[in-house]
């Protein structure tokens, strides 16, 4: 930590002693949720005892696991699919097993707080009880704009997005503090969810730099390309895979056949990319790697990549959206080739160029320009590393998150004295 987030964190330690969380994110397993296991861990660092509900899956798989002084207990999900009824299966699912698990915390370790991570946008159901029973604080932590993600991944707005539009406005009038990853949404906090200024608390999800750093010894995995083209993140349908795709397409296609595209991975599009991508006789220049459960490996391998890329299309969601795959390029020091969304331009500044939303073409230039240019790149390397330890890395954001818990414990204590003492 910085000496600023050791100084919030031991400043707030004697508030926080013997304090309990329960964390609840249903996306991702922890620790590999980085966002969610940087919290848990910065929380714990800071004096509170924590719990978190999580899934199972990427390698995680105990049940129950005792890791760094966090209580990680951890339920299975359906598999991973694109379909409405998916996710409505798996929401139901998940709902089952986040219950069952919440009161079973409770009886063994309890909490005073309980921190809720979207999405979906439906945990506050786990939440509501222990809120009306015993008054314990609601914190809500915004990862994503679920509404536009609806709409971006099936293009309507039907029965399911009436559901979900309910589900958020339930979920800010029942949160007494809201975490939001950027200013975006956390003017959908201000606005659709008409909370307070003062219960609104921006906490970005940038990577510890200590643990997230240029790393040597990936260059076998460049596999004799003069260049090399980096990707990390989940593969779904509506992350754009299919635009890098089309880009390497038009790469190959004007000569450049010592490009290689590394795309690093997993999530419900994987195998209908790898089919697409034979379809279009790409194999020898895209390797799909799949999902690294190794960081070493994943960090020795953007390492080693020339030039990295967020190919994700503009849309409603895309747009508010921080994309952790940014932060971790910017980072490591790598250039970055996007298209220019509001969110992604507010993260990565002059680190990035910049083509116009949705055009694939000028996106192929953007990056053909960019891999003909070491200079440029070296020089937006240093500017995008910089950002990170001047004002978005996690040691920024720590005291903020430290903050929000602060403001929860307090109407916390508010909420226990109404119980105790009723009009």
């Amino acid at each position: 930590m910085t000496d600023a987030a050791v100084g919030a964190s031991a400043q707030h330690g004697a508030s926080a002693a013997g304090r309990r969380v329960l964390i609840i994110v249903e996306n991702l397993p922890v620790p590999v949720d980085r966002r969610v296991w940087m919290e848990a861990t910065t929380l714990r660092a800071a004096g509170y005892e924590v719990s978190v509900i999580c899934p199972m899956g990427r390698g995680q798989d105990l049940p129950f696991e005792l890791l760094e002084g966090v209580a990680i207990y951890r339920h299975p999900l359906p598999p991973e699919g694109e379909g409405s009824l998916t996710f409505v299966r798996e929401y139901l699912a998940a709902l089952w097993h986040e219950t069952r698990l919440a009161w079973r915390i409770r009886r063994e370790r309890g909490f005073d707080v309980i921190h809720i991570c979207n999405p979906p946008d439906l945990l506050f159901l786990v939440a509501a009880p222990f809120k009306a029973l015993f008054g314990t604080p609601l914190i809500f932590d915004h990862h994503d704009a679920t509404l536009e993600m609806y709409e971006a991944k099936f293009g309507r707005r039907g029965a399911v997005y009436q559901v979900l539009k309910l589900a958020e406005r339930l979920t800010y009038a029942l949160a007494d503090v809201v975490i939001a990853t950027n200013e975006s949404l956390r003017g959908f906090a201000l606005t659709r969810g008409r909370k307070a200024p003062a219960d609104v608390f921006v906490v970005r999800s940038g990577p510890r730099l200590k643990r997230f750093a240029p790393q040597p010894g990936g260059e076998h995995f460049r596999a004799g390309f003069a260049n090399v083209v980096g990707y990390v993140g989940v593969l779904g349908s509506q992350d754009g895979l299919d635009i890098l795709l089309r880009v390497a397409q038009r790469v190959v296609a004007q000569g450049r056949t010592d490009v290689r595209f590394m795309i690093i991975g997993g999530g419900p599009s994987l195998e209908p990319l790898k089919q697409l991508c034979t379809r279009m006789k790409l194999d020898p220049y895209v390797e799909f790697t799949g999902m690294l459960t190794d960081q070493t490996e994943l960090i020795q391998r953007l390492s080693a990549c020339d030039v990295c890329v967020a190919p994700d299309p503009q849309t409603a969601y895309s747009d508010v959206c921080t994309m952790n795959k940014v932060l971790e390029y910017m980072a490591l020091g790598k250039a970055t080739v996007q298209f220019d969304l509001t969110e992604g331009r507010q993260s990565a500044g002059d680190a990035a160029v910049y083509a116009r939303p949705n055009d694939e073409e000028e996106l192929t230039r953007q990056l053909l320009a960019l891999l003909a240019d070491p200079a440029r790149r070296a020089e937006m390397g240093r500017i995008g590393q910089a950002r990170m330890q001047d004002a978005l890395a996690w040691d920024h954001q720590a005291p903020k998150l430290l903050e929000a818990y602060a403001r929860a414990l307090r109407t916390g204590t508010r909420a226990a004295a109404a119980h105790r003492n009723p009009a």
